[in-house]
């Protein structure tokens, strides 16, 4: 019974050598909507393979699991997997992977009711400083305005979306650079990007000492910023939008010698005011292609022993 094994071999094979070859490639900032789907199937065949071995080996090792697996297999196909006399590995293996998959569900747990608090205290911070006006209709105005010296722009997603921004970056953005933020925030909410991150994060946090969760998740940091600026840049032009990020964060210090947690701001300043050649609509559908293949690698390995059976 090498299935499992060779399902987790693989998996360690994808998780070394997918994000290699993404680092190398030159297309990621140029597409990064394509990159997004790129990471997440290779992530998500990294899974597969836990998932598959961890199945695998639980039915090579207890009978009742197999049972319920193969319910409705033919005998030849049962057979063909080869589950003998099972030793310690099989078992072993199928309750570590399943502890591993039920810590990843309980960190995806923890990171969205924490990403809810925060939302909760915004929203209850927002009450606070900017109240309701008598005869005022709750989420009838999507824009809020806060009086600070710290020039900020944020989306407040939730059933009354709203857009906050404060006194100091409306004095500094001018012209349509307000509508480019507006664009750029409400490109995260109707990509969904919150749940990348919640995602990436989750399993980033839960497996510290595994490099492809870390890469994933610095990733999608990365790619969902790239993304919203061209969603914005479509509709108000590339300089308009790096007019408005200059205009959010040239007081953070990001655009000195020293790094900063906001270091990649004037890489996508940069990028907006030279932007690169975009591809083909044919290279993006072939690599889109490429990469959805991926995670049905994992699966045609397990399936292998039961196709040539029946074959």
């Amino acid at each position: 019974m090498m299935v499992p094994a060779v399902l987790l071999l693989l998996g360690a094979l994808t998780a070394v050598v997918a994000p290699r070859l993404l680092a190398r490639a030159d297309w990621p900032d140029r597409e990064p909507v394509v990159a997004l789907w790129a990471w997440q199937c290779v992530v998500a065949a990294v899974l597969l393979c836990c998932a598959l071995s961890m199945t695998l080996s639980a039915a090579a090792a207890w009978q009742e699991v197999r049972g319920h697996v193969f319910a409705s297999a033919p005998r030849a196909v049962v057979e063909a997997y080869a589950f003998g006399p099972a030793g310690l590995w099989a078992p072993t293996t199928a309750v570590a992977l399943a502890c591993g998959g039920v810590w990843s569900a309980a960190m995806l747990v923890r990171e969205v009711v924490r990403a809810r608090a925060r939302r909760r205290h915004r929203r209850a911070e927002l009450l606070v400083r900017a109240p309701l006006l008598p005869g005022e209709e709750p989420g009838a105005d999507r824009l809020a305005v806060l009086e600070s010296d710290r020039p900020q722009a944020r989306w407040l997603p939730g059933a009354e979306p709203r857009l906050v921004v404060t006194t100091a970056a409306l004095r500094r953005l001018k012209g349509r650079q307000l509508d480019a933020v507006l664009a750029h925030e409400q490109g995260h909410a109707r990509a969904r990007h919150d749940w990348l991150l919640h995602c990436s994060a989750a399993l980033a946090d839960g497996f510290p000492q595994v490099p492809v969760f870390a890469a994933f998740r610095d990733e999608m940091h990365r790619l969902v910023e790239l993304a919203a600026d061209d969603m914005a840049s479509r509709r108000f032009g590339r300089l308009t939008t790096a007019l408005a990020l200059v205009g959010l964060n040239e007081d953070r210090g990001v655009f000195g010698p020293c790094p900063t947690p906001h270091a990649q701001v004037p890489q996508r300043v940069h990028r907006l005011l030279t932007p690169p050649d975009r591809l083909t609509a044919g290279r993006r559908l072939r690599l889109t292609a490429v990469a959805s293949l991926v995670p049905v690698v994992p699966v045609l390995v397990a399936l292998v022993p039961g196709l040539r059976a029946l074959g």
